[in-house]
C-alpha cells in the first residue's frame, strides 16, 4: 500500500512540483493538496494521512500554527519546507518546536545537484518519516488523582504525540559508571537530531566538565540560528564553531553548516579547525570527519554519541574512536525518528550502548562522574 500524503502550499505552482515528485515514486501517493495552514488542519483529521508535507509561510493559518494544531489533534509526521534564510531558520525551528519532523529548502537546488538528486532526497525523506506514524499517539490527559506537573517553558522538544512511549519498563534501569577518564564529548545527528540534541543539552549542568563537539547536518544559514536559541535554553555555553575557537569545558561547538570541523593540537590546549566542505562529502559537516579527527588527538579519552539520523554517517568515524578506545554509545530504535545513523553504528558492533533519548543525559552524567 502506497503512503499517503497530504502536501500543503499556498503556491499552486509548488504544489504541483511537489506532487508530481511524489506520485512519481509508486510507493508515494498525493491524497491531496490545502493551500493554507486551515484547510491542513481539517484534512488532516478528515484524511488522516501518513505524512504532511507544509509550507511556513500561508494566509489564514501559517504552517507553525497548523502544526501545533494537527500534532494536537491529528499526530502526523510532517516535513516542513522552509527558506534558507536566518528568518527561515528561525522559522523552521519553530516548526520543529511545534511537533514537526524534519525540513527540507523549497529551491531544491540548494541541497542538491541536480534534479534527479532532489526528486530521490525528497522522495527518500518521505518514506523515511512515514515511518514515525506508528509511534504518533494522542497525549493522553493526566487522572484527576495524578500529581500535578510542573509546567516546562516551551522548546524544541518533541510534543508527547510524536514521541515514542515514555514508560518502558516498570523501574528505570540504573547506569553505572565505566571508570573511563574523558576530556572530550562528540555528538553526531542528523534528521530529528534539533530536538535530541535539545533534549540532552538542556539536561547539562553548568559544569560539565568537558568541551562538546556538536555535528548535525544542517544548512549553513541555519548553524548559526540553531546555536543561539540552544544557548538560550541551556545551562552550558552553545555556540557556532569558528575556526581557531580554543576548546573549553562547559561550551558545546556547532559544527557550522556547508563546513567540516577538525579539531587540532593536543588535549588540554586543542583547537578548532573549520576547512571547506569538499566537494565530494556527502554530508557537510560531517560527522565521520569531526569523529576521525577526535580520535587522533584525544585517543581513547573521548565519550561519543550518534543520534537519530539518516545514513551512515559516523560509523567510521565511530570505528576510529573504538580503535582507539574510546567509548560510543546510539541512541536506541524506539526513540529516534530515523534509525539510521544509530543502526550503522549499532550493526557494526562499534556502540557499547544504545539508550533511549531522554536518558542520555543522566547516562553521560554518571558516565563523567556528576551523579
Amino acid at each position: 500500500m502506497a503512503i499517503k500524503v497530504l502536501v500543503v502550499d499556498d503556491s499552486s505552482f509548488f504544489r504541483r512540483r511537489v506532487s508530481e515528485i511524489i506520485n512519481s515514486d509508486p510507493r508515494l501517493e498525493v491524497i491531496d493538496v490545502a493551500v493554507n495552514g486551515r484547510e491542513a488542519v481539517d484534512k488532516a483529521k478528515q484524511l488522516k494521512p501518513d505524512v504532511i508535507t507544509m509550507d511556513i509561510e500561508m494566509p489564514v493559518m501559517d504552517g507553525i500554527t497548523a502544526v501545533k494544531q494537527i500534532m494536537a489533534a491529528a499526530p502526523t509526521p510532517i516535513l516542513m519546507f522552509s527558506s534558507l534564510t536566518h528568518d527561515g531558520a528561525k522559522a523552521t525551528l519553530d516548526a520543529l518546536d511545534a511537533g514537526a519532523v524534519d525540513f527540507l529548502p523549497k529551491k531544491f537546488e540548494d541541497i542538491a545537484r541536480n534534479r534527479d538528486e532532489a526528486v530521490t532526497l525528497l522522495q527518500q525523506r518521505v518514506m523515511q518519516i512515514a515511518s514515525r506514524r506508528a509511534f504518533m499517539r494522542r497525549p493522553v490527559a493526566p487522572k484527576p488523582t495524578a500529581a500535578p506537573q510542573t509546567a516546562r517553558p516551551t522548546t524544541l522538544t518533541r510534543s508527547s504525540a510524536s514521541t515514542a512511549p515514555t514508560q518502558r519498563t516498570p523501574v528505570a534501569q540504573r547506569f553505572k559508571a565505566s571508570g573511563k577518564k574523558y576530556q572530550l564529548t562528540a555528538i553526531g545527528c542528523s534528521t530529528g537530531g534539533p530536538v535530541a540534541l535539545q533534549n540532552i543539552l538542556t539536561k547539562l549542568p553548568m559544569n560539565y566538565p568537558h568541551p562538546i563537539l556538536l555535528i548535525q547536518h544542517m544548512p549553513a544559514t541555519f548553524t548559526n540560528a540553531f546555536a543561539a536559541r540552544l544557548n538560550t535554553l541551556c545551562k552550558i555555553t552553545v555556540k557556532e564553531a569558528q575556526d581557531g575557537d580554543v576548546l573549553k569545558p562547559g561550551v558545546a561547538y556547532l559544527a557550522p553548516g556547508g563546513k567540516q570541523m577538525m579539531i587540532d593540537g593536543r588535549p588540554g590546549a586543542a583547537r578548532i579547525r573549520i576547512l571547506d566542505g569538499g566537494e565530494r562529502m556527502n554530508y557537510k559537516p560531517c560527522v565521520d570527519v569531526t569523529f576521525g579527527s577526535a580520535s587522533k588527538i584525544y585517543a581513547d579519552k573521548v565519550l561519543s554519541m550518534v543520534l537519530t539520523g539518516m545514513g551512515a554517517d559516523g560509523r567510521e568515524g565511530g570505528r576510529m574512536l573504538k580503535a582507539a578506545g574510546s567509548t560510543i554509545w546510539a541512541q536506541d530504535e524506539e526513540s529516534c525518528v530515523v534509525y539510521g545513523m544509530p543502526q550503522a553504528v549499532a550493526k557494526a558492533g562499534i556502540s557499547s550502548e544504545d539508550l533511549p533519548l531522554d536518558r542520555i543525559a543522566e547516562r553521560m552524567l554518571v558516565e563523567v562522574g556528576m551523579a
